[in-house]
């Protein structure tokens, strides 16, 4: 009995020496798999899970003038980012404590950083601040922070876990001259959600998460040749995220450089000379409305009139562009928007619109001119004109008698005008309901351009409007119900005029009256123009009536210096006017700067030698102040000037267009300098800036 009990144990034993036999075999049979026949496959793994790829955003392409003299640059900048992997493994408490230091590091809010580290596309993600890259992309939590900030942070790593210090590229704005060019150029903000899905959607690996793409300006319109390639570089980290060691660099790729037909010195000047203007406009007393002139805003276009290159354009009020370099606040946003503060976001060169006044006559003098007047006609410049029971007037009621189109437009005669606008309405347009009665003035204005944008190379350009019959019906039907209530309910507050209008629309607001055609005739009532528009139209009358696409930029040249694409004038159109009646109008013009509206104000000036034509005009609107008109133009240029409620024409803007044509021509005092290098953008003609092997920038060389 014993010795079976014995036995039994024994067996026992056996198979139990046997089961843990067979555990260590298969445990060392693991071990012996997994480092070394499979340990290859395993080291790297391990490996690739300490490996973290970092996005290097590319240096973006410099902006210069026509000269070579950078317009927008870049600066090198530390920037502070938090690797949220590694902060999502600590407690909750060394979490916010770590994030409360580098907060007071940095000198940011602890609600700005923890608003920064949200996924956008997270309920609670502030839009503008919150982290639209990759979640394996260490967040940006702050910019252009101090030197000692980012090596403390760099030095002390074990009480930074995660946090990253690097210096990135920004943009800079080197400013030539003082120049401002806000409205040129544009700005940057960070890519949105929807931008970034486009791209993936269309493989452009040009961009990610952490890009900033263009705005506004040529920032926009030429991103894709500024933004470049972006880089990557591998880090090895430790479990807390400390970088123990760089391994591949890919650097990326640098974005082209943009080289515009801006000329830095002129768009200085033009910037001064506008600021200057609309400052001594608010000082001046206008005895029509009794107090000083608001000036508002305004607007200079220098451009060559035979390319439709832009050499400058300024316009006020205007901003620093480098507001929006590190992230723009909501107080400076709501400023740039702001009525009260200007609208300062706004060009008033290519979007604000305004009734164009006199200046509107030479495309007038065309119109009648290729439809049955000739040079030849008389009309009387009478002192006022009567349209039913309204008298239109004359600028302080002058008269001059029986004059010609050249007179009228070296006087700016409106009664003139108001008689050729009335003759076209009662000959072709009585009927006031008829919509597709023909009107030459309307057709002529048309022609030139307007009421069209026209193709400028940045985003955002007005179209104007000229308000023909077609107009003003669209414009009854769409407001009709509006005024036909409030002449059946009109508030307790209502002015009699209001009360009054709003009755007549509600009846008739369709009918295009005597008052419309002879209001068109001279650049009044409802049709507006941009500067811009006005500056091109003057450009065909310049060249012969080739109606270019204004262009800013002039070409695109990468890294290296070799040209990538020359941008070329291109013609939008062509104003089929007789070249006889071109230079009629023409020679008329110039009689403006001579003995008319503008001599005052170019007095001394080498007229032989640099033959100016100009227009001046003082434009009406109900309830404002007048708006001032210069248009100008040379056989290579073309200047416009406007003030909005600035005053009159060669009274307000005169001085200041002078003052720029002295510049485009060097001139000093009565003499035009010998020294043609002193002329900026005919100079430079189709020839680009040199770009030197150690990056600098050179001006175009002369051919010999």
């Amino acid at each position: 009995m014993a010795s079976s009990t014995g036995e039994c144990s024994r067996l026992r034993l056996i198979v139990v020496q046997a089961l843990v036999l067979s555990l260590f075999v298969t445990l060392f049979a693991r071990l012996w798999y997994l480092q070394v026949a499979a340990g290859e496959v395993y080291q790297a793994k391990a490996a690739s899970q300490s490996i973290r790829e970092i996005v290097l955003q590319p240096d973006r392409g410099l902006i210069v003038d026509a000269q070579g003299r950078p317009l927008v640059a870049n600066r090198s900048s530390w920037v502070i980012s938090l690797d949220r992997t590694t902060l999502g493994k600590l407690p909750e408490d060394q979490r916010l404590q770590l994030i409360r230091r580098v907060a007071k590091a940095t000198g940011a809010k602890v609600s700005a950083v923890k608003a920064r580290l949200v996924n956008c596309g997270d309920a609670d993600a502030v839009v503008g601040t919150c982290w639209n890259g990759s979640p394996y992309q260490p967040v940006p939590i702050a910019a252009d922070v101090k030197t000692r900030v980012a090596l403390l942070i760099k030095e002390q790593a074990e009480d930074y876990p995660g946090v990253l210090a690097q210096q990135e590229s920004v943009r800079a704005y080197p400013q030539p001259y003082g120049v401002n060019a806000a409205h040129i150029l544009g700005y940057l903000s960070p890519i949105t959600e929807g931008e970034l899905d486009e791209a993936e959607a269309d493989d452009d690996i040009s961009v990610n998460g952490a890009s900033r793409v263009g705005r506004a300006g040529v920032e926009k319109e030429y991103d894709a040749f500024l933004r470049g390639m972006p880089g990557y570089q591998r880090v090895e980290v430790n479990s807390m995220g400390a970088v123990m060691k760089e391994h591949s660099l890919d650097a990326g790729t640098p974005g082209d450089t943009l080289v515009t037909s801006i000329d830095a010195k002129v768009q200085a000047v033009a910037e001064q000379q506008l600021a200057e203007t609309i400052k001594t406009a608010r000082k001046t007393f206008d005895e029509v409305s009794g107090k000083n002139y608001v000036a508002d805003s305004g607007a200079i276009v220098v451009m060559e009139a035979r390319t439709g290159r832009l050499v400058a354009m300024a316009s006020q009020p205007t901003y620093d562009p480098s507001v929006w370099v590190n992230g723009i606040t909501q107080k400076q946003l709501a400023r740039l928007y702001s009525e009260q503060a200007g609208t300062p976001l706004l060009s008033r060169a290519t979007q604000g619109q305004f009734a164009p006044g006199s200046t509107w006559k030479p495309m007038m003098t065309a119109g009648a001119l290729t439809h049955g007047y000739t040079t030849d006609t008389r009309l009387n410049c009478s002192s006022a004109f009567q349209v039913g029971n309204r008298a239109f007037k004359n600028y302080e009621s002058g008269a001059y008698g029986f004059i010609g189109f050249d007179k009228a437009l070296e006087v700016s005669c409106n009664t003139f005008f108001y008689r050729v606008g009335y003759d076209f309405w009662r000959r072709f347009g009585s009927d006031v309901s008829d919509v597709n009665a023909k009107d030459p003035l309307v057709e002529e204005a048309k022609k030139f351009g307007f009421g069209s944008t026209t193709g400028l190379d940045l985003p955002g350009e007005a179209s104007g409007r000229i308000a023909d019959r077609k107009w003003k019906r669209a414009y009854y039907e769409s407001m009709k119900d509006y005024y036909c209530g409030l002449e059946k309910n009109p508030p307790k507050d209502a002015s009699s005029f209001l009360r009054r209008f709003a009755h007549e629309f509600c009846v008739e607001g369709y009918a295009y009256r005597a008052g419309d055609a002879v209001n068109f005739a001279i650049g009044q009532g409802d049709t507006i123009v941009t500067p811009l528009q006005l500056a091109r139209a003057y450009a065909a009358i310049s060249n012969g009536g080739t109606l270019w696409k204004p262009r800013v930029g002039k070409a695109i040249v990468d890294p290296a210096g070799n040209l990538v694409r020359r941008i070329k004038p291109e013609k939008q159109g062509q104003v089929k006017v007789p070249k006889s009646v071109l230079g009629y109008i023409d020679n008329a013009l110039k009689g403006v700067t001579r003995q008319g509206t503008m001599a005052w104000r170019m007095g001394g000036f080498p007229l032989d030698e640099v033959p100016i034509r100009s227009k001046t005009g003082s434009a009406e609107v109900y309830g404002k102040q007048s708006t001032s008109w210069v248009a100008s133009y040379s056989g290579d240029y073309v200047v416009v000037m406007m003030v909005s409620q600035g005053g009159t024409g060669s009274g307000t803007s005169g001085p200041a267009v002078r003052k720029i044509w002295e510049t485009l021509y060097g001139i000093d005092g009565e003499a035009v300098k010998r020294d043609r290098a002193a002329i900026p953008g005919v100079v430079a003609g189709k020839e680009l800036p040199v770009f030197a092997q150690d990056g600098s920038v050179l001006p175009p060389r002369k051919k010999d």
